[in-house]
């Protein structure tokens, strides 16, 4: 799809201006993720990123129950603010506003201005979702100018295709049945919970059988559970799901898979 491939350009190419080495993948501003969802890149609207929610300060952001990696955004710049080691940008794109932060390398000429990322103009903006003192902002890693004003629309209209991919499954294929395009049930989605009645539980706290129970009924996988939707089926506040986490590690009853945000019982 030519339109797909011109509007995202290539990494630092096609009139972006990339972010310095502190917006890279290791770096302590950029994404550090081990997981594969981590280095896909969603299209989404602002509104969603600001309704996005993390179990805890180390976890995944999530999104219905979907885990959030790279995100991409086309929105028109309200205010920019240029810094000695980064510049501001308010973005608002209809359904919300968000600040994005670009890390300035200072060896290297800013060419901003020059490539039109001023005051006024609709941008594309690459990069994942951060928080710092409970605001959301965007750690960009490239920005550049929508390449024509299409590349507005096809953003919107992407951003509701992948949600609704998302919720419902991909559509069916020619000669594809409805119910053959919905997907089985994956370790995101909430289920009941039932606590076990394993002599090898039977100790532990209510909260920490019914984090058991819960994952005991998820299919099997090397990824392991999310503690996101552990914390949405079982309730409690972050702390309490991370602490009855760690117990359940100590007692090696469970260890932490991919990332310290996904877990899977010992058997």
């Amino acid at each position: 799809m030519s339109q797909y491939n011109d509007f995202y350009g290539g990494g630092g190419g096609g009139g972006y201006v990339a972010g310095s080495p502190y917006g890279g993948a290791n770096s302590p501003g950029g994404f550090g993720r081990k997981s594969e969802t981590s280095h896909s890149l969603r299209p989404m609207t602002i509104h969603q990123l600001l309704s996005a929610n993390q179990a805890h300060a180390d976890a995944d952001w999530m999104l219905d129950d979907t885990e959030i990696g790279q995100v991409t955004i086309v929105a028109h710049i309200a205010s920019v603010q240029v810094q000695a080691t980064n510049s501001q940008y308010i973005l608002d794109d209809g359904s919300g506003r968000i600040e994005v932060r670009r890390w300035i390398d200072s060896s290297v000429e800013d060419e901003s201005e020059k490539l039109g990322i001023v005051e006024g103009v609709y941008v594309r903006v690459l990069g994942s979702l951060k928080m710092f003192g409970n605001k959301k902002y965007i750690n960009a890693t490239h920005i550049r100018p929508v390449s024509s004003p299409a590349e507005i629309y096809f953003h919107v209209l992407e951003a509701m295709t992948v949600t609704l991919i998302w919720e419902r499954g991909p559509p069916p294929r020619p000669g594809q049945s409805p119910q053959e395009g919905v997907p089985k049930s994956s370790v995101y989605s909430a289920q009941p919970v039932q606590s076990t009645d394993s002599e090898q539980y039977a100790h532990l706290p209510k909260l920490h059988r019914a984090i058991v129970a819960f994952m005991q009924k998820q299919p099997p996988s090397e990824v392991g559970v999310h503690v996101g939707a552990i914390a949405r089926a079982v309730g409690g506040d972050a702390v309490s799901i991370s602490d009855a986490l760690d117990k359940l590690s100590d007692e090696g009853l469970a260890f932490s898979t991919i990332d310290e945000s996904h877990y899977q019982l010992a058997t």
